[in-house]
């Protein structure tokens, strides 16, 4: 049987006929996004922390295989990756539906050494057990900083996969592999079955993936920690809001600057951290609170 195959798309792609692939099929390529000269820059930005970076510590990690995060914090060509046109518009169609904002999920340089095994094929909404069959909780991309063959350890896809059971295990023709040019992105959602790809070449290979997800979920790698609000202030806003600060919904995520009696708000949106003004704060945002209140008088 010939081995399936994943819908490719241009740079300047609309976003309608990419999510319809992308609904139907659980994965798409957007080919060649990252101008060369940005790629270079990209490289030299993460090469000393991957470098510096451990192989994993069991089959699922990759025993020959190396995870380094914190990439917002460490590298400015992330930042805009993170932040891309295309990417957004993805993530306002598939997640938007299950929340009033979604929000950076994880971010992670994979380098596949040779001799790398291939990962169990797994679903990544599975960060939160089996708990969020009944939705998509998740947008997924791996930016591949090398080239990614089938020989180097292109990510394995189950094109189709979305409504199969979470015990189903595919077949081996049934499996299609992410083969895209270096500066390329693999676009796929939480509930596609994938994994990371046999390394039989004499390279690594190298992708960056990042994932966002629904503004009310836990983050897998911890935003507050991996770029703390000392980095973060730094940041654009609309960086920092993707950050995760910024109120999830209505009362969803302000704290207590927990300071002695009176000297201080009792009640602030997460962005108080980074020196925004907490004038007239409240528990929530109103906006928010208007568009839930329309929501739930219209059902």
């Amino acid at each position: 049987m010939a081995t399936p195959t994943l819908a490719h798309f241009a740079a300047d792609t609309a976003i309608e006929p990419l999510m319809a692939a992308l609904r139907r099929d659980g994965a798409v390529i957007v080919d060649d996004v990252i101008a060369p000269d940005a790629l270079a820059a990209l490289n030299a930005e993460l090469a000393p922390y991957i470098a510096a970076t451990p192989n994993g510590r069991d089959s699922f990690t990759g025993n020959l295989t190396t995870r380094t995060g914190a990439l917002v914090a460490r590298s400015a060509q992330v930042r805009t990756l993170v932040m891309d046109r295309l990417i957004a518009a993805a993530a306002d169609a598939l997640l938007l539906p299950f929340c009033e904002r979604w929000q950076l999920h994880l971010t992670q340089a994979i380098r596949i050494k040779s001799g790398q095994g291939a990962q169990v094929i797994h679903r990544d909404r599975w960060a939160w057990g089996t708990h969020l069959g009944h939705l998509e909780p998740q947008l997924n991309t791996i930016w591949a900083v090398t080239d990614f063959t089938r020989a180097n350890g292109a990510t394995q896809v189950v094109p189709g996969s979305l409504e199969w059971p979470d015990s189903r295990k595919p077949e081996p023709h049934e499996i299609g592999y992410a083969e895209m040019s270096a500066g390329s992105v693999l676009i796929y959602t939480g509930g596609v079955f994938h994994g990371g790809g046999a390394n039989v070449s004499d390279g690594d290979r190298i992708g960056l993936n990042i994932t966002y997800t629904l503004g009310w979920l836990r983050q897998e790698e911890n935003q507050y920690l991996a770029c703390p609000p000392d980095i973060a202030r730094g940041l654009p806003p609309e960086l920092q809001a993707v950050l995760g600060y910024a109120m999830g919904s209505y009362a969803l995520g302000y704290y207590t600057p927990p300071l002695p009696p009176g000297a201080g708000p009792e009640v602030v949106p997460p962005e108080y951290s980074l020196g925004r003004s907490a004038a007239d704060a409240t528990l929530g945002d109103a906006a928010l609170l208007a568009a839930i209140s329309a929501e739930v008088a219209a059902n």
